[in-house]
């Protein structure tokens, strides 16, 4: 599928065989089909009304999963206030519980807007369309004016819907991203429905190795979400002052189809989202292919960082185990090496769920 205008020789990929699910599974997605029709047609001004209180009620329904945010948050604000890279807002949080509260309250709300932003689909588009300013717009011009394979890495943080808008108006290729296959065969079809967009290819996470590598040799871009490791191959790299595995896939592909690799994210702001990108360079060829990846994966980080900084309470991973050391659930120990050199990034968009 290409962009209005563009050609592309690229195959088609077969929509994937999703199982039905049960009777019960059938019904939820009915009803949620419905919200989305009924979200698709309000303003935007209800739908965020709505979208904050979810996420209050999501807030009150989840203490366990708070307070895992909270472990995280604090961890986040604390370096960021020691490192001088904080507002107000951040300084606040790191030094008052109250004001760190208000921050997890905040990303609940907000990630309750990440769902329904992707569930809207085209009218979700529409309202982006109009209320997007790109903050970078030399590096963004610069990167779609390339003539050869793209990887963007992004990562769980503001809107993931305005970060495919982005890409999908800008490309003059197709961009093809891995999606995780869901444990409730109906919710996986309402949300690939909800995903399709004329640019955007979506593939199931089995099949993303294959199908990145071949986007690639085509010349078209590939898009992963690069904070949180799925699949158990990533790399142990410093994150906000303590070691985080991360996804080493964007890194490997941009190296081996020489490649530029971009970080792009959006976040939302009052009335509006603000977006940019960051293009990294790629290490010397003088070193090894491992440690050309590690000190891509450790720019990536340094990236994700300062995305994150303008709004921690937008990095929706902080509902997960980061650390080892952080919160309530420290993620479990693991190995400092990758499983192994392939590993692709978590599918796109991926939210607290359970």
């Amino acid at each position: 599928m290409t962009a209005p205008g563009a050609t592309s020789d690229a195959p088609t990929a077969a929509e994937p065989t999703i199982r039905r699910g049960t009777a019960f599974q059938r019904a939820r997605a009915g009803l949620l089909e419905e919200l989305i029709a009924l979200l698709s047609h309000l303003p935007i001004g209800v739908v965020d009304g709505f979208c904050n209180a979810a996420g209050e009620l999501w807030y009150r329904a989840a203490p366990a999963r708070g307070a895992i945010a909270r472990g995280n948050l604090a961890h986040v604000v604390a370096t960021l206030a020691a490192d001088g890279r904080s507002g107000p807002r951040v300084r606040a949080a790191a030094a008052d519980p109250a004001a760190l509260e208000r921050l997890v309250r905040s990303a609940f709300r907000h990630a309750a807007r990440t769902y329904v932003e992707t569930l809207r689909g085209a009218a979700g588009t529409r309202d982006i369309r109009r209320r997007l300013l790109i903050e970078t717009p030399e590096s963004v011009d610069a990167a779609f004016a390339f003539a050869g394979p793209m990887v963007f890495a992004t990562l769980h943080f503001g809107s993931l819907a305005a970060m495919l808008t982005v890409l999908e108006d800008r490309s003059q290729v197709p961009i093809t991203g891995p999606m995780e296959t869901l444990d409730d065969p109906e919710l996986q079809r309402v949300i690939r429905r909800a995903r399709e967009r004329p640019n955007v290819r979506t593939v199931d996470l089995r099949d993303a190795r294959r199908e990145l590598r071949a986007a690639l040799d085509r010349g078209e871009a590939v898009g992963l979400v690069a904070d949180r490791d799925l699949t158990g191959g990533g790399l142990l790299t410093p994150l906000f002052g303590l070691p985080a595995p991360l996804p080493i896939g964007p890194a490997l592909l941009a190296l081996q189809a020489g490649a530029p690799l971009h970080v792009a994210a959006v976040r939302r702001v009052r009335g509006g989202f603000r977006g940019r990108i960051v293009t990294l360079a790629h290490p010397s060829a003088d070193l090894s292919r491992r440690a050309r990846v590690e000190a891509l994966v450790a720019a990536e980080a340094r990236a994700f960082e300062e995305f994150v900084a303008r709004a921690p309470d937008q990095w929706t991973a902080v509902f997960y185990p980061i650390w080892e050391a952080v919160g309530p659930q420290p993620r479990a120990p693991r190995s400092t090496a990758p499983s192994g050199p392939e590993g692709p990034s978590s599918p796109l968009p991926e939210v607290p769920t359970r």
